[in-house]
């Protein structure tokens, strides 16, 4: 038995080591284990992917440290790269959204910052003052709570300038011990706890998500029923009042007519295909119709079925005739001669079977009829067959953009490049570093694609909606992954006497009260949507697991639209609050 033991103990220390030896394992795992467990329900109440690949990781870098004296530290690049590309895959979906929320909703996304803020401070300093706590311990619970790592950099700063001195018998590095362990112990709770509260905010307060999420997303897309041009599921054909239908030529007003005549006779219903024969013809203005033929038409249902049958003959299922695929394309209008034509006016141009599903200018959809205008950069969505699309993107000036499984890595290299440096520019005013960051500067560069993209769509080349759902996914995921493995030690060198029921209270407390304040204030005094006020809570929390959190559970990615608005404003004030939470720490 003792040599099974030895074996056992010694396989199971092996395969820690193993994890440690091998960090990209260690994630691997983390995103498995954390996954399924964040499939469980509970009363229909769930840790979700992110939460549940946090809880793996912590625990497993836990018993490692504690069981085996196996310390694990992926290195900090790997976790960052993952997040900006969440971030950017994020700012992708919403672009043209997040500008209308600013217009619609900016000073109440300033409000709940604020208020997330303020509270969050008061209740970490002054909780860590009242428990007593050692200097340090505030300024910890503060970055922890906030999640916001930095807030470290800034109370280390204070230490090392000389902005604040520790009392007699405490030295520099003892302080500094206090911040990270309160940081350790309040990080991993809050990250926890702000997911769950976030993910629940709505249900709490008696807001049915997924209904809140609907409402939201008809708001801020001003009533425009079709996705602009580049957003997820912009190019799927979906309903449209027009189809196609085969017809057996067998009325003598058809018969003997070439293709041309009946096009200026019938342009509302083109003929796409005739076969004869048992053959397709190939399509030429002279082809002159036999009794007997059967032509494909496109045209109004309502139409075709009361009328064409009439004035044809009998439908055909022929499966040749029928068997025409139908795309659906955006075409940036880059011709002058057809701006201010109306949309009757452009029946020629788009001829073959073309039918406009939707009209948008400036990234907006407008109302659709024969008198609609078009002018030059409106964006036309299309659909029709493929060499009828692209016909009628030759006759607008442009290039017709169709639903494609490729995505450009090229734009998002540099895209994400430049929001990366301007998110590292620093501005140092009374020893406090101000920048924007570089997750809020990444975030910004998708929505500026996407943005733009809504205004031409061959801006930022294809993106394919499911890579981009992976990016933001996986991204998001390996993030927390890597992060838990970093995380968990401290948790441990933290955990002993009175203190870290403090440090767990306060950090809960600092964690969570203040969001749960804040989505009040949006929801009652700014009559906020729910799922808006949630997605301006969770960015004036700076959690982006918390984001992730509640578009999982409203199935909408509506919630992000505040998220930058609330995220940047917080994240400045609370490198603010954190400095002076250390030089203000009692001597």
């Amino acid at each position: 038995m003792d040599s099974i033991r030895s074996v056992t103990e010694a396989g199971v220390h092996g395969f820690f080591q193993l994890l440690g030896d091998q960090p990209i394992a260690f994630v691997l795992l983390a995103l498995a284990l954390g996954t399924l467990i964040g499939k469980f329900n509970f009363k229909t109440i769930s840790l979700g992917s992110t939460a549940g690949t946090l809880l793996v990781g912590v625990v497993v870098s836990m018993i490692a440290q504690s069981a085996y004296d196996i310390t694990y530290a992926i290195p900090g690049i790997l976790s960052s790269f993952m997040l900006l590309l969440f971030m950017y895959a994020l700012g992708l979906k919403v672009g043209p959204q997040f500008f209308s929320g600013l217009r619609k909703g900016g000073l109440a996304f300033v409000a709940i910052g604020l208020i997330v803020w303020v509270l969050n401070w008061v209740i970490c300093y002054f909780g860590a003052a009242l428990a007593g706590l050692a200097p340090g311990y505030a300024t910890g619970l503060i970055s922890g709570s906030y999640t916001i790592t930095a807030i470290l950099g800034v109370g280390q700063s204070a230490l090392a300038s000389g902005a604040y001195k520790p009392p007699a018998g405490m030295t520099v590095a003892q302080v500094g011990a206090n911040m990270a362990a309160a940081y350790a112990i309040s990080y991993v709770l809050s990250t926890v706890g702000i997911i769950l509260l976030i993910r629940y905010l709505p249900r709490i307060f008696g807001h049915d998500a997924k209904a809140d999420a609907k409402l939201a997303e008809a708001a801020f897309s001003g009533g425009a029923t079709h996705p602009v041009p580049g957003a997820p599921s912009a190019l799927v054909i979906g309903i449209s009042p027009y189809d196609l239908r085969a017809f057996s030529v067998t009325h003598d007003g058809f018969i003997g007519r070439n293709i041309a005549q009946l096009a200026v006779d019938f342009p509302a219903a083109p003929i796409l295909r005739l076969v004869r024969d048992g053959g397709v013809l190939d399509m030429t203005d002279d082809l002159v119709l036999r009794k007997g033929d059967i032509v494909t038409v496109r045209g109004d249902v309502h139409d075709l079925i009361l009328k064409d049958g009439k004035l044809i003959g009998p439908e055909s299922s022929n499966p040749l005739a029928r068997n025409i695929p139908l795309e659906v394309a955006d075409v940036h209008v880059g011709a002058h001669e057809h701006s201010g034509k109306s949309m009757a006016q452009l029946g020629q141009v788009m001829s073959g079977g073309v039918a406009v599903q939707a009209l948008f200018r400036g990234g907006t959809e407008l109302p659709l009829g024969p008198k609609s205008d078009v002018r030059f950069g409106d964006v036309l969505r299309l659909t029709g067959p493929d060499s009828a699309l692209r016909k009628a993107a030759k006759e607008f000036g442009g290039h017709i953009v169709l639903p494609t499984m490729k995505s450009e890595v090229l734009y998002l290299a540099i895209a994400m490049l430049a929001g990366y440096l301007v998110g590292i520019v620093t501005v140092t005013i009374s020893g406090i570093p101000f920048s924007l960051g570089t997750s809020a500067g990444v975030i910004m560069a998708g929505v500026g694609v996407s943005y733009f993209r809504s205004r031409n769509p061959n801006f930022g080349g294809p993106v394919h909606e499911g890579a981009r759902s992976f990016l933001q996914d996986f991204g998001l995921n390996a993030f927390v992954a890597v992060l838990s493995a970093n995380v968990g030690p401290k948790v441990i060198s933290a955990l002993g006497g009175n203190t870290i029921l403090w440090l767990a209270l306060i950090g809960l407390a600092g964690a969570l009260i203040p969001p749960l304040v804040g989505f009040w204030v949006g929801i009652k005094f700014f009559g906020l949507n729910s799922i808006i006020s949630d997605g301006a809570t969770t960015g004036a929390r700076n959690s982006t697991p918390g984001l992730n959190a509640i578009m999982e559970e409203s199935g909408s990615s509506v919630a992000a639209v505040p998220y930058p608005v609330s995220y940047a404003l917080t994240t400045v004030l609370a490198l603010i609050g954190g400095y002076f939470s250390m030089i203000l720490s009692w001597r």
